[in-house]
């Protein structure tokens, strides 16, 4: 999504919002060992920021607080997901006859990295995007979901920014219209956890399916629905972290009417009634947790079905 607050000297500013797994049913495993996933996913109204501007030169650049565990140099910065959005793309494009000059990329860090809520991921669909609106380039949809599916598996649904369903090994997805945004807490112990290593100590990998209620729920309706789904992911999580089941208990000791692990973790999320109530809990977390990440922000609203990406 555009941010109207953009990141000073930057012609262009796009926010990669935070991607929350309300939850994740692991259903399987293909023979090249990718997992067959199902998830009811929604997105935070606050994240990374990126940057866009004309350039001479291409350039990256980096801040916010956790810009200091992005490699800015050496081999590792060839593995940087926004980078290799605009190199994909301008190879994407140049071969249709499009050029797409030098471009100055920001990234504003300001989500943990390696904490189950989609940074990376979320900062490569913002740069897709971002980039074809500084070029003044378009492509069609299928081509915009092979270039994100190569990215990570996770890439496609964060094109979307709202709520949905994603099934297989992420490319599957429709949009889940009308359901609620919430006042949310999300709260990571600052330690990260390997998600290839937690699929790996996950015993069963066929796990019974997702299953979605007829009709569209209240917003009650939706916190009996969400109770009765799982995060398969976090019950191995905890067993490779243990601050993840502090700050579950922890939420959990608050006034929020749903907690749970995002994604492989170690994120938690709380869901509330209202912005009081999740404010009051980020002010006591904060205090009693001063090393602990606290992020008040809202889940965004279920739009109506649709094929855009703006």
């Amino acid at each position: 999504m555009a941010h109207e607050d953009g990141i000073l000297g930057f012609s262009l500013t796009r926010i990669a919002p935070a991607k929350i797994n309300l939850a994740l049913h692991v259903v399987g495993q293909r023979a090249d060992g990718y997992h067959l996933l199902e998830s009811l996913v929604t997105f935070a109204d606050a994240g990374d920021r990126i940057g866009f501007s004309p350039s001479n030169e291409d350039r990256f650049t980096l801040s916010g607080r956790f810009s200091v565990d992005l490699p800015l140099t050496g081999d590792a910065i060839a593995g940087n997901l926004v980078l290799k959005v605009r190199d994909l793309l301008r190879a994407h494009l140049r071969e249709k006859g499009i050029e797409a000059a030098p471009v100055h990329l920001h990234l504003e860090k300001n989500l943990p990295v390696a904490s189950g809520i989609g940074g990376g991921s979320a900062d490569a669909a913002a740069a897709l995007l971002g980039l074809l609106g500084l070029w003044g380039a378009s492509i069609d949809s299928e081509d915009l979901q092979e270039i994100a599916l190569k990215l990570g598996a996770d890439v496609p649904m964060c094109l979307y920014g709202q709520p949905l369903i994603a099934r297989g090994i992420g490319e599957d997805i429709r949009t889940v219209s009308g359901f609620p945004s919430f006042p949310m807490l999300i709260v990571n112990p600052l330690k990260a956890v390997s998600t290839p290593v937690i699929f790996k100590l996950l015993r069963d990998k066929t796990k019974p399916p997702l299953l979605m209620p007829p009709g569209k729920p209240s917003r009650d309706g939706w916190i009996d629905v969400l109770k009765g789904l799982r995060n398969d992911l976090e019950p191995p999580a905890r067993e490779l972290e243990p601050d993840i089941a502090a700050v579950s208990k922890a939420l959990g000791l608050t006034d929020a009417v749903f907690v749970r692990m995002s994604g492989s973790g170690a994120s938690c999320f709380g869901l509330y009634g209202n912005a009081e109530t999740r404010d009051a809990a980020a002010t006591v977390l904060s205090r009693q947790h001063p090393n602990w990440y606290v992020l008040a922000c809202n889940s965004v609203h279920g739009e109506e079905d649709r094929d855009d990406r703006d």
